[in-house]
């Protein structure tokens, strides 16, 4: 078995990574010990959740809060945590704790995990990594638990505070307030939102940005080419989608500035997206596909892979070279961009098309969002989630762990390289 992974390529271990962890899980879920009393739960479920929980996207068929128990609450944020971080980086950081050293095998699986380019200082990265998260998820666990005591016993808003900043750090939608609510009765208190805005974006601007502002001292100047489109375009796309849902939307500003944040793959929401018109859902969906940033806890195509494009396209316009920030954008970034955006199409409606044929009581736009928020590990939903068919679910899981895992990594968990055989003549092609 062990020489058997020494054989694969480090796409496939970390697929393998996350479906082991995804199926135990779903065990761990369904145990008694997980579910309270008078309530069953069918495997589908768990397996659903325990997807949702592991692709850190927050879509629930079941409600965390009215079905488990707190040692099933204990599991679902474990769970949460280990799909934030990565299954390579939690293993990797097991063995540092342990006091062992992580050989050349694991440092590949880091590398590709976390998608750095260089293998130097992985062992410092996976220990910065892990301080970061523990420091943001204790202040946002303390801050809100400031709102919650004020309605629950201390020892339950301490449960609930801790298991929120969890799911909000690692940009996932879960709560445990029970009856489907999410953070519907708190869309007015300002600390909660802002603390819980904070922590989303925080998780999602990735973790290498955050090494890299604070060693630069938050010098702007002196950051990198790969910090600044992070930083610039996640402020572009949270001022414009909040500006664009209060256009469409009878919503106050903290709750469009909530919703833009949160649909860049968080999945937390204040109000009932049911109720949202087709404008609002169009611009939560686009958001949702465009999703974080790399090296991050959250999904989508990637910010950076966004202004690839949008430089590419600019650069083909006018005639220019790809620059910004005085910096050339890098020869093949535009093909890579590319190959990544049309393959997340393919997946977001070939998945929206067989839920529309399986559901076809369910509206169009209500499946595409629902498709996109799966592969963008979003969690946001028009509320047809608990109804849709075992099929639908099945479907739903797959996408969530393309989207975890990425379209390319997946394309190339098949690709054995053989080499070439033959060169052929270049030929020519009418484009446009």
């Amino acid at each position: 078995m062990f020489r058997w992974l020494k054989r694969q390529s480090p796409g496939r271990i970390i697929a393998l990574g996350f479906a082991l962890v995804i199926l135990v899980g779903s065990v761990l879920l369904i145990l008694p010990c997980s579910v309270q009393d008078g309530v069953e739960v069918r495997y589908i479920d768990t397996l659903y959740t325990s997807t949702s929980a592991v692709c850190v996207t927050g879509l629930i068929a079941i409600d965390a809060g009215d079905t488990f128990t707190p040692l099933g609450q204990f599991f679902l944020a474990s769970l949460i945590q280990i799909g934030g971080l990565g299954v390579t980086a939690v293993g990797a950081g097991i063995i540092v704790a342990m006091g062992k050293r992580v050989n050349l095998k694991g440092r590949t699986l880091i590398r590709e995990a976390m998608n750095l380019d260089s293998g130097k200082g992985l062992v410092r990265f996976v220990k910065h990594i892990f301080l970061v998260t523990v420091i943001f998820e204790l202040t946002g666990a303390l801050l809100s638990f400031l709102v919650f005591v004020q309605d629950y016993p201390p020892l339950r808003a301490a449960g609930i505070s801790l298991f929120h900043s969890v799911a909000a750090f690692n940009n996932s939608g879960f709560d445990i307030l029970g009856n489907f609510q999410n953070l519907i009765p708190y869309r007015d208190n300002v600390l909660l939102n802002l603390v819980t805005c904070g922590l989303i974006i925080f998780g999602g601007i990735g973790f290498l940005v955050i090494q890299e502002v604070w060693r630069k001292r938050f010098h702007w100047k002196k950051l990198s080419m790969h910090a600044r489109v992070v930083i610039s375009m996640s402020a572009v796309l949270i001022v414009v989608g909040a500006v664009l849902l209060k256009l469409t939307e009878d919503i106050t500003w903290l709750a469009a500035f909530f919703h833009s944040v949160s649909a860049r793959t968080a999945g937390f929401s204040t109000y009932s997206l049911g109720t949202f018109s087709s404008a609002g859902l169009l611009c939560l969906t686009v958001l949702m596909f465009i999703g974080a940033s790399p090296g991050s806890t959250g999904g989508g195509i990637k910010t950076s892979t966004f202004f690839v494009l949008l430089q590419g396209i600019k650069s083909s316009a006018t005639n220019t070279t790809e620059k910004a920030f005085k910096y050339t954008v890098p020869a093949n970034a535009f093909r890579k961009a590319a190959v990544i955006t049309l393959m997340a199409l393919g997946v977001v409606l070939t998945g929206t098309y067989i839920m529309v044929a399986v559901e076809p009581d369910i509206r169009l736009i209500d499946a595409l969002f629902e498709v996109t928020s799966a592969f963008g590990t979003v969690g946001l939903s028009t509320g047809i989630t608990p109804g849709l068919s075992d099929i639908s679910k099945l479907l739903s899981i797959l996408i969530m762990y393309i989207g975890r895992l990425g379209p390319l990594t997946i394309a190339t968990l098949w690709y054995f390289d053989k080499g070439e055989r033959a060169r052929y003549p270049e030929g020519n092609i009418a484009i446009g």
